[in-house]
């Protein structure tokens, strides 16, 4: 289907050369509301469904999953240690909107349609952490070997953060959240509040993701590998579509007044890395990662983005009255290197009180490389499947070996990802926040040859974006990128993995248990 732009041009969805950017305003997503309280707590339905979204003024509607009707889903606002219940429903149909390879776990039949959701950065009862083995089918008619529960308890008992929850069934992770099945979840802390950071409508979330389409505006995800496997339908090694959404509409414009606006950035891409830069090259202040609140403002001129990897700014727009700010993406060019525009057109509503702070949060929590419990050396690699496709591994295993990694309540854990492979992973831990300690150059000729990991350079510090909590670590190619971690609650049953989707369903995911004391 091509629609006429303007110009006389056609607009076919297939070809980002022919969409004009910045016609639609961005949407906010709207904030999801209890239905009831359960003791006291509210509890919330939130079903999964099949919609019609448009995520261009000049498209036909697209066929998505969303959360509640809506891509993305509603934004979930709750605070510091306030307990809630979330009862996810699935009410998609039950075949699948995109093609399912039937070699990966449990795909290989009914039900096509498997969903969980994880609250992803969440500190949860294993039971509510959405683990790959707790899906549900339609109606909760099937039900996954880890299932436990049909209502989710979240008790937030965790610095206030930009979180989000998505869908994490296994084998099929890649496909339902490229489907749309996305949404935030946000933490507050009553300490943002003497931090007079910018609020209400100047605090803004911005999910971004790419896309691809066919000519009709149907979604386009491939059904096979360049060159083909002998397997049809394939999982993909990774997967880059060929235009930005924000929030759900293609490279947006966010009309804003003279004054200072926080924004909760999130990658909510399947595969694909960002670095943000606004178009002039001006600074920006980042005040969060992925767990919360830095120590203090750190001034950026460009900001990198993993896979599912949050940073909270603040933009100061005071002095750009009537400026028209491109948001770039400087891994990329053309198209992909473009992902909103901020136009500065609003009339100032009111003196704009907000600050940004020198001081945001003192570190109560100091974790010792030196004093910790454990030290887990983990590697990360590939081996061919018997149809020569790349099945990415962690320290050797599939997801269906036996449990390995089995941290104590009360230990500190600190975590060497070696990588091998020759392109990045971003290696997402559930349960809990860490710190990145450094990366380190390693001789990796040395390494194959006899597994001794011979450092060639010195330590390399955190990058200044990635000094706060984090639940999300980019582990470079060639590095032993090392971070630490203390459990303190909640034994059971958890899992991590790459959150490069394509790989985690293929199979670069782990369970891990967390135990009362040493098994």
């Amino acid at each position: 289907m091509h629609t006429k732009y303007k110009t006389g041009k056609k607009v076919d969805p297939s070809n980002p050369d022919t969409i004009p950017k910045f016609e639609d305003e961005l949407p906010i997503p709207a904030v999801a509301r209890p239905r009831t309280a359960i003791k006291g707590n509210p509890y919330y339905e939130i079903a999964m469904k099949q919609i019609q979204h448009r995520y261009h003024r000049l498209f036909p509607t697209t066929t998505v999953w969303g959360y509640d009707g809506m891509h993305p889903g509603p934004t979930i606002k709750v605070r510091k240690n306030e307990k809630i219940y979330v009862r996810w429903k699935n009410k998609l149909p039950r075949k699948h909107l995109l093609p399912i390879d039937r070699t990966l776990h449990e795909s290989a039949g009914p039900p096509d349609v498997r969903t969980v959701v994880h609250l992803h950065g969440a500190n949860v009862a294993w039971e509510s952490d959405g683990h790959p083995e707790a899906w549900f089918s339609r109606d909760f008619a099937e039900t996954g070997a880890a299932f436990r529960r049909k209502v989710y308890e979240y008790t937030n008992r965790q610095m206030g953060a930009t979180l989000w929850y998505h869908d994490h069934a296994i084998g099929i992770t890649r496909l339902n959240v490229y489907a749309g099945l996305a949404g935030f979840y946000l933490i507050e802390d009553p300490v943002e509040k003497q931090l007079k950071l910018p609020k209400g409508p100047y605090d803004i979330p911005l999910m971004i993701q790419d896309r691809s389409f066919r000519s009709d505006g149907s979604l386009f995800y491939p059904e096979n590998t360049t060159p083909p496997a002998p397997v049809n339908p394939s999982v993909q090694p990774f997967f880059i579509g060929n235009t930005i959404a924000v929030n759900g509409k293609l490279w947006p414009k966010l009309s804003v007044e003279p004054r200072k606006y926080r924004f909760r950035i999130l990658n909510a891409s399947n595969t694909n890395a960002y670095t943000l830069r606004l178009g002039d090259g001006r600074t920006f202040y980042q005040i969060a990662t992925d767990g919360g609140l830095l120590e203090k403002p750190v001034e950026l001129t460009a900001l990198p983005l993993e896979p599912a990897e949050r940073s909270e700014v603040i933009i100061d727009f005071s002095k750009h009255k009537g400026k028209k700010i491109i948001l770039q993406n400087t891994n990329d060019d053309g198209n992909m290197g473009v992902i909103m525009r901020f136009d500065v057109v609003l009339p100032l509503k009111g003196r704009d009180s907000s600050e940004i702070p020198d001081k945001m949060m003192s570190d109560e929590l100091i974790l010792d490389e030196n004093k910790a419990d454990k030290t887990r050396l983990l590697k990360l690699d590939a081996i061919q499947d018997e149809y020569n496709r790349p099945v990415l591994l962690l320290d050797d295993r599939m997801w269906h070996d036996p449990v390995t990694e089995k941290p104590v309540i009360g230990n500190t854990e600190v975590w060497k990802l070696i990588n091998i492979t020759n392109f990045p992973h971003p290696i997402h831990i559930h349960l809990i926040q860490f710190k990145i300690l450094h990366r380190i150059p390693f001789d990796l000729e040395r390494f194959n040859q006899d597994g001794h990991i011979q450092y060639t350079g010195p330590p390399i510090e955190p990058e200044i974006h990635e000094r706060g909590w984090k639940d999300t670590v980019k582990a470079e190619p060639g590095m032993v990128t090392s971070v630490i971690m203390q459990f303190t609650e909640n034994p059971g049953e958890y899992v991590w993995h790459c959150h490069i989707l394509e790989h985690e369903d293929y199979d670069m995911m782990r369970p891990m248990r967390v135990v009362e004391k040493e098994e």
